[in-house]
């Protein structure tokens, strides 16, 4: 059921991305035609807006990737630089009492 919620939630975020861009490439394109902004000016505007874009992307999914570490941490799962810790913990114990024992 959450699947389901969470693909129609991606489609219409997708969805509203693409509508905004069109929209926003015609307010351009508009004021280009008019004389309002050189060629020019609306392609570097485009690029800055690309990059403003492509930053809150990696943002969000900055954020997303904390968020969704803090919860399974909460669940009781374990990152795998965690894992990997107690791991050479575990093999260090063994290395010592293996020495404790042949002493």
């Amino acid at each position: 059921m959450m699947d389901k919620w969470m693909k129609r939630g991606f489609y219409l975020g997708v969805g509203a991305a693409i509508s905004g861009k069109e929209r926003f490439e015609k307010m351009v394109q508009d004021m280009v035609d008019k004389g309002e902004m050189t060629p020019k000016e609306a392609k570097a505007m485009m690029n800055e807006w690309v990059e403003k874009g492509q930053n809150a992307d990696t943002d969000f999914t900055n954020q997303t990737r904390t968020m969704m570490k803090d919860r399974l941490k909460e669940i009781g799962f374990v990152t795998e630089e965690d894992y990997y810790k107690l791991e050479a913990r575990v093999e260090r114990l063994e290395k010592l009492h293996r020495e404790n024992e042949n002493d």
